[in-house]
């Protein structure tokens, strides 16, 4: 069984009193399948006279089963850290459906973490690299998030797809800029911040005014770039303009060889061999894993 499920009782906001229900995925990979859903329970005492919040990293058949079990209760709601609970199923004048109630402060650090973009000209490899990194750092650092602040419409597990069938489910789901997307992904990434150790931003390709509130909210980028002419760019737009702290840049090539090219002050390597995961040199996770240890990492990848 790779899913585990505890129960906190006796919360409460103001008047609202609940409990929280928290999935733990407890497979170093933190991969769970369909199969665990067999003989899964929900945890004993549950009370169905309060509201009950879903909480935890989990695929959304696990969260689609969980709030089915959890009808007998006054109301669901599903905790997303970006906004808060959100109400998804109420039997209650208390709550309604689409209601986000402001939990979380329990999980409040006292500074914020770092959160580094992701950025580079289109069809680098940015995306499929974000999510490997993602991947990697999971098993050892669980408290940190992806964040995609872009508007292709698909989710994290699409990555996992080979890419061809992932190009095929992208396209029809690709979404358009509107006035509000970048500062909705900026207000949540803040967010983020204060509730993890370290948040991933995945960037779209290029270099946009519109994207300073996603500047302004984080504090490192990464250049992820097939064309060398590109990457001047993302420096004047993230270093100069937006005052962020260098990790690396990312070469990104056909060629099956990788090379580090330098170490210091800030990353520079090439990546090949994509089949179709990049390989990670220990360099670069070492890089954003040290980040996660707090602020001496952050002055030390300073440009």
């Amino acid at each position: 069984m790779s899913l585990r499920l505890s129960l906190r009782s006796g919360l409460s906001l103001g008047s609202l009193r609940y409990q929280r229900l928290e999935i733990d995925l407890t497979r170093p990979d933190r991969l769970t399948y369909p199969t665990d859903l067999v003989g899964l329970a929900l945890p004993p005492g549950l009370d169905p006279q309060q509201g009950v919040v879903l909480s935890g990293r989990a695929p959304i058949w696990v969260y689609g089963w969980l709030v089915h079990e959890c009808h007998i209760t006054r109301w669901v709601a599903c905790f997303d850290p970006r906004l808060g609970a959100v109400v998804v199923s109420s039997h209650s004048p208390e709550v309604q459906v689409g209601q986000v109630l402001p939990l979380g402060s329990d999980q409040i650090h006292p500074h914020l973490c770092p959160a580094v973009m992701v950025v580079g000209p289109p069809d680098s490899g940015k995306s499929t690299l974000s999510h490997a990194l993602f991947q990697a750092l999971l098993p050892t650092h669980p408290d940190i998030y992806l964040q995609r602040a872009q508007w292709d419409g698909e989710g994290n597990w699409v990555l996992e797809l080979d890419p061809q069938m992932r190009e095929t489910l992208k396209q029809p789901h690709r979404g358009q800029l509107t006035p509000e997307f970048f500062g909705f992904h900026a207000q949540a990434i803040l967010q983020l911040r204060r509730q993890k150790r370290l948040v991933l931003v995945d960037v779209g390709g290029m270099v946009q005014p519109e994207k300073i509130p996603l500047v302004e909210a984080c504090s490192h980028y990464l250049v992820v770039s097939r064309e060398p002419s590109d990457i001047e760019a993302w420096h004047e737009f993230c270093r100069d303009r937006g005052n962020l702290c260098l990790v690396g840049v990312i070469h990104t090539q056909e060629d099956p060889i990788s090379e580090i090219r330098q170490s210091s002050p800030s990353l520079e390597l090439c990546l090949g061999g994509w089949d179709p995961v990049p390989p990670l040199p220990g360099e670069l996770l070492e890089a954003l894993g040290a980040l996660v240890g707090g602020g001496e990492a952050m002055s030390s990848l300073q440009f």
